[in-house]
């Protein structure tokens, strides 16, 4: 009898150390978190609230954004790497945080191969170059040569590091010396090149569109892998016969490094789901100048080390570089 009782007291302990897993509850069980570090009203933000609020009919709980904006992107980032990684916590990252800033700003708080775990990346922001039309170009072409004939006496506007880089091998490239002028918000970078103040802009063709079809502005070439449904008459820059590096811009979903494989898994496909659907694709991206990327986790870690590998060799030969 005592045996019996001993091999049930057994069973019962092995019972109750099995239960727990038995009885966790199903990811997620309360609000998740999503950081942006920047402020609201771009596309980055536009997106990101769309997103969310589809991801949290998904997930059956809130998807929360979080503008944590400052120190070029770097204190919302930081906020992201150093959360606890269970997926209650993602972010929105782009280029300038993991690609440029880290090697641009010293004493950086995280490290950007080590301290994200991908998610995906989302989409590629459309850029295009674009002139004052008192220039009186109509091509790329054209304009490298009126900038080779012009020397330092043509300027550029920008707001963004990842523009500084393009422009910088946009002169090394072409034997250029368009001037930069820095600008604090992309509204006054647009209004000096409506006023003709510079000359040219590499900027996101989604936030244009009006200025650029009624031919207040020009655009001559983008950056995209092939043209754009909002401007499919514009020729892209490889098709325009530039060969320089790139580093496009691009915002991805990241998690803390150490968040659950299940986890993350779950989060992209819900999130690929989402961004693909026509309604939803054609509003959030289409219409706003971007193009969806919705990558694999693996992918997007495979390309975040060659993008940084780039932003690293691009920085340290414009000489960027601030304390």
């Amino acid at each position: 009898m005592n045996k019996v009782l001993g091999i049930l007291s057994l069973a019962a302990m092995l019972g109750m150390q099995a239960s727990p897993p038995a009885l966790a509850q199903p990811y997620p069980t309360k609000p998740v978190r999503a950081i942006l570090p920047l402020t609201p009203g771009g596309l980055g933000d536009v997106v990101l609230r769309a997103v969310s609020a589809e991801l949290a009919k998904s997930l059956g709980q809130p998807v929360l954004v979080e503008n944590r904006a400052g120190a070029s992107t770097l204190i919302g980032a930081e906020a992201c790497a150093k959360a606890a990684p269970d997926g209650y916590t993602i972010c929105l990252l782009a280029v300038e945080t993991l690609s440029i800033a880290p090697f641009v700003f010293k004493n950086v708080q995280f490290d950007p191969g080590r301290d994200f775990e991908p998610i995906t990346n989302l989409f590629f922001l459309t850029a295009g170059l674009m002139v004052n039309p008192s220039l009186g170009v109509n091509t790329l072409q054209e304009f490298i040569a009126l900038a080779r004939k012009r020397g330092d006496a043509m300027n550029y506007g920008s707001t963004a590091y990842n523009v500084q880089l393009f422009m910088n091998e946009f002169n090394k490239v072409n034997g250029s010396a368009i001037r930069y002028v820095p600008y604090k918000g992309g509204a006054d970078a647009v209004n000096a090149l409506l006023g003709n103040q510079v000359q040219a802009l590499f900027f996101g063709i989604g936030n244009l569109v009006g200025h650029l079809k009624s031919g207040r502005l020009k655009l001559l070439a983008i950056d995209g892998t092939a043209r754009s449904p909002l401007f499919p008459d514009v020729p892209t820059l490889a098709e325009s016969g530039y060969q320089g590096v790139q580093l496009r811009a691009w915002f991805g979903f990241l998690a803390p490094a150490g968040t659950p494989k299940p986890i993350v898994n779950r989060l992209h496909n819900e999130i690929a789901r989402i961004a693909s659907v026509p309604a939803f694709r054609e509003q959030y991206f289409t219409r706003l100048g971007l193009e969806p990327i919705l990558d694999t986790p693996e992918q997007f870690a495979r390309y975040l080390k060659e993008d940084q590998a780039k932003g690293r060799k691009l920085v340290k030969e414009a000489g960027l570089s601030v304390e």
